[in-house]
C-alpha cells in the first residue's frame, strides 16, 4: 500500500474529529480560520506501526512555521474587521504595508515561538484524539498495518 493509502482510510474519522475538536480550537489562541491554515501544514505519521504497544499517531508540524506569516495576516485582518485596525499607534498599516509584507519586505521577520509551540501542542492533541477514535472504532490495527506496508 502506498504511504497515502493509510491516510485515505481515516478521512471520515478526521472529519468526525474535526467536529469534536472544535471546542479545543475555540478555547485555544487560534481562530478557526487560523486552525484550518495550521492543519494544511501538518502531516500525520504513524511511529512504530508494526508494534502494537508502541505504535502512535503523531502530527508532523515542522512545516507550520512556513504558514506563520499568513496566520499573522489572518489575525491582522480579523482585528481590522473587528475595529482594531488603526488606533494602536502602529506603523500606519494599509495597502502599502500589506504589499510589502506579501513580498517579504515587511519589517518583522521573526516567528512567534510561543504561537508556534502552541500550534504544535494543539496538533499533537488532535493526533491523540484521532488515534483514540480509530482505536474506539476498531480501525487502529488496520490503519497501522496499512502504514507498515
Amino acid at each position: 500500500m502506498t504511504e497515502r493509502a493509510w491516510q485515505d482510510l481515516i478521512v471520515g474519522d478526521r472529519m468526525a474529529v474535526d467536529q469534536e475538536f472544535a471546542q479545543q480550537v475555540t478555547d485555544s489562541q487560534f481562530s478557526r480560520q487560523e486552525w484550518g491554515l495550521i492543519m494544511t501544514a501538518v502531516e500525520f505519521e504513524i511511529e512504530n506501526p508494526g508494534d502494537d504497544d508502541r505504535a502512535r499517531l503523531v502530527a508532523d508540524s515542522s512545516k507550520v512555521e512556513q504558514v506563520m506569516p499568513e496566520l499573522d495576516n489572518i489575525r491582522d485582518q480579523m482585528n481590522s474587521v473587528a475595529g482594531g485596525g488603526g488606533g494602536g499607534g502602529g506603523t500606519g498599516g494599509g495597502v502599502f504595508d500589506s504589499v510589502k509584507d506579501a513580498l517579504g519586505l515587511g519589517g518583522d521577520d521573526g516567528v512567534d515561538q510561543e504561537r508556534l509551540e502552541a500550534a504544535d501542542r494543539l496538533t499533537q492533541e488532535y493526533a491523540s484524539e484521532l488515534q483514540e477514535r480509530l482505536e474506539a472504532q476498531g480501525k487502529w490495527k488496520r490503519v497501522r498495518e496499512a502504514a507498515a506496508e
